[in-house]
């Protein structure tokens, strides 16, 4: 049974899929001019102070919150570490260079679903693929269903599980309670999910950037030894091959194991903006380049700046190696505390996954079953507090698989109408600022006379 499993995850799942996803990102990124980068100051502006939510809608914060709850995982803490561990801290560094382009693959599926309404997420440009959009589309929500409930569910309640135990509490205890919390999530979909989001996600960021400041305070003298290796690591030969390599591990683990969680290429995140009214296509775009700014360039470095300015020793298992430092630098009770926010991204990661599997399940039945979706859902949850999980990262892995293929088909595809609304928006700026610039000499010379 192994052994079919690891062959159909092969089959749906390696650098087959994974190269389509950085070439997408990359040719984007040139096309655009890296839009990213261009317009930085407009996209942080757009995430930061972006639209309030009118009665009955979501904001565009309570949105964010949802997506980034959705990309947020485990392995923010935990995948970092696997990175270090296989390419050496060059891999950090490779591993934002990957998130720069991630940051325009999201931009696309965000603008794309927000240009093409018609149906959730992804499943609106997806299905309108000329000649094979609707069996694509189909084919994503069957792999959306099934990667809420293996990779978004089960995977990661057994880490929250493992967390909780540290405090006394029970897998069974744990399960009873995600299950209950899970069932009405699933019931209640995006709108009750971002009730829970926007008090969970700011929360569980707050207790890790506060435990991060500390151990790198503690460890502060060894921060520009770590910063060189990152460098220095990067572009050695060891870690051009094993860094590049760590790279790849990284994007690939990340994506179907909460590793490397910025979900750019998945198309999933798109669901998270769906309900979303007060905003353009462009804004929602923005706010996925935000999203993986924060889940990726940000929170990731961090983590690695942990690991290396403690010198946790790089032959412990992953998650050991990232909670090394916590504990070094404040005994017992650092290690609760990265226990306890390894508990949240992973409850985090269950809420948002929750709405996302719904949506593919009721693409596929018009819209039926919302309550057997929220028991099957539940139980599943039950399920991942107290068996073992050998078998489900490799059908996560397959499951994804199923969701990347159509959508980095449907990107390839619509990519020259991102380029499009990107050259209108360029556009206008630069019409905005020759309006201002005409203004204002008009207005000097009116002085002049």
């Amino acid at each position: 049974m192994r052994n079919i499993l690891q062959t159909i995850s092969n089959m749906l799942w390696g650098w087959h899929v994974l190269i389509p996803i950085l070439i997408v990102g990359i040719w984007l990124s040139l096309k655009s001019k890296f839009f990213q980068i261009r317009k930085s100051k407009f996209w942080m502006k757009t995430a930061l102070f972006g639209s309030k939510s009118e009665k009955g809608k979501i904001s565009s914060f309570q949105a964010l919150t949802a997506a980034l709850g959705g990309s947020i995982g485990t392995g923010n803490i935990v995948g970092v570490a696997v990175a270090v561990g296989t390419g050496g801290p060059g891999a950090i560094l490779w591993m934002c260079i990957s998130a720069l382009f991630g940051m325009m693959t999201l931009f696309a599926e965000n603008m794309l679903a927000a240009k093409y309404p018609q149906k959730k997420g992804p499943l609106g440009y997806i299905e309108r693929v000329k000649k094979i959009g609707k069996p694509l589309a189909a084919l994503y929500a069957v792999g959306c269903f099934l990667s809420s409930l293996a990779m978004g569910n089960m995977v990661q309640v057994n880490a929250a599980a493992s967390a909780f135990s540290e405090f006394g509490i029970s897998p069974e205890m744990s399960g009873f309670i995600l299950a209950a919390v899970l069932f009405f999530v699933a019931v209640g979909g995006m709108q009750f999910a971002v009730k829970i989001t926007e008090k969970l996600v700011p929360l569980m960021t707050v207790i890790f950037f506060s435990a991060a400041v500390v151990v790198l305070w503690v460890f502060r003298a060894n921060i520009p030894s770590a910063i060189t290796s990152i460098f220095e690591g990067a572009f050695s030969l060891r870690a051009g091959l094993g860094g590049a390599a760590g790279m790849i591990l990284a994007a690939k683990t990340g994506i179907s194991r909460g590793v490397f969680t910025n979900e750019a290429g998945l198309g999933s995140a798109s669901f998270a903006y769906d309900e979303v009214e007060s905003l353009t296509p462009v804004q929602k775009g923005c706010l996925g380049i935000f999203q993986v700014f924060a889940d990726t360039v940000v929170m990731c470095t961090i983590t690695g700046l942990c690991i290396l300015s403690a010198q946790a020793p790089l032959n412990l298992e992953g998650a050991a190696i990232s909670f090394f430092p916590f504990e070094a630098a404040m005994g017992e009770w650092g290690a609760k505390l990265i226990s306890f926010c390894t508990a949240l991204f992973a409850v985090a990661t269950t809420i948002t996954w929750c709405c996302y599997g719904r949506e593919g399940l009721f693409y596929l039945t018009k819209g039926k079953g919302k309550t057997t979706f929220a028991v099957v859902y539940a139980f599943c949850a039950f399920l991942g507090c107290v068996v073992p999980l050998d078998f489900a990262f490799q059908l996560g892995d397959s499951f994804n698989g199923l969701m990347a293929i159509p959508n980095i088909i449907a990107l390839f595809c619509f990519g020259s109408e991102v380029m499009t609304v990107i050259r209108d928006k360029d556009r206008k700026v630069r019409l905005r600022e020759k309006t201002k610039k005409a203004s204002k000499l008009i207005k000097s010379k009116s002085r002049q006379k």
